[in-house]
């Protein structure tokens, strides 16, 4: 039945720690969701397989690292001048000089994309027109041939602080890492400091088959119309989940 891979692999060394490893992401339900009660008398989201398909599709990435973020406030740095923001890292281990110098990048763990690479952008204004940071994910993706990958924040379960800038990558050819620019939400937070902890959740990987599609837009007919109406009037719980939905697997 499994017959789609996706593999997730990093530096010997990091891996040994055994520490923040990919995972199903259906391990990451909020527990809000879990506690929802669903029945005939109180419908609730939870009966709705769209929303948890969301919630369960793919695969979970966590930060690799302590991430200190001081955004759009006022700092003065060692040589006495003024700046907007800082994103700094704390080591994997304290102890461990090898994690440091042979994981991949993560001795600094982020990098910084200029605004002029994102010029016209929504994302500017949101991210208070300060340089994008970018996380440095030491997984290398690889995906069964034909099969790419959707990287999005955590659907309906995101982080109110950041996100990633979501993308798609062809992970049955690329050869590399893939890194992940953040965006802070200034919209709830004009200014922000606050630590990203270490395995805090922030990107979902959805895999996909690379198919040719074709677009076709047509009417309805009058009867097809009045005829789904009539269907949705009665109330039978769960009609979606019981009729329509088919089960997905991620292991």
């Amino acid at each position: 039945m499994f017959e789609k891979v996706i593999e997730f692999s990093t530096h010997e060394d990091y891996f040994a720690l055994k520490e923040d490893y990919p995972t199903p992401i259906k391990l990451n339900i909020p527990e809000w969701y879990k506690k929802l009660d669903h029945n005939i008398l109180n419908k609730t989201i939870k009966g709705c397989m769209p929303f948890l398909d969301s919630l369960t599709a793919g695969y979970l990435l966590k930060t690799p690292q302590d991430f200190h973020i001081r955004h759009n406030l006022e700092s003065i740095n060692e040589k006495g001048e003024e700046f907007k923001d800082s994103f700094q890292t704390f080591g994997l281990h304290d102890s461990s000089q090898l994690i440091h110098s042979k994981c991949i990048n993560l001795n600094s763990g982020i990098d910084t994309h200029a605004l002029k690479q994102v010029e016209g952008s929504p994302f500017i204004e949101k991210n208070k027109n300060l340089p994008f940071y970018k996380i440095l994910n030491p997984w290398k993706i690889k995906t069964s041939k034909g099969y790419s990958c959707l990287f999005v924040p955590p659907l309906n379960n995101s982080d109110d602080r950041f996100s990633i800038i979501p993308g798609i990558v062809d992970t049955d050819n690329f050869p590399n890492e893939i890194n992940f620019p953040i965006i802070i939400n200034g919209d709830k937070y004009p200014t922000l400091e606050t630590t990203i902890k270490k395995a805090t959740p922030y990107v979902q990987i959805i895999p996909f088959k690379r198919d040719a599609w074709k677009m076709v837009v047509k009417p309805r007919i009058e009867k097809e119309v009045q005829n789904t109406r009539l269907f949705y009037t009665l109330k039978i719980l769960n009609i979606y989940k019981e009729k329509y939905w088919s089960k997905k697997l991620w292991k």
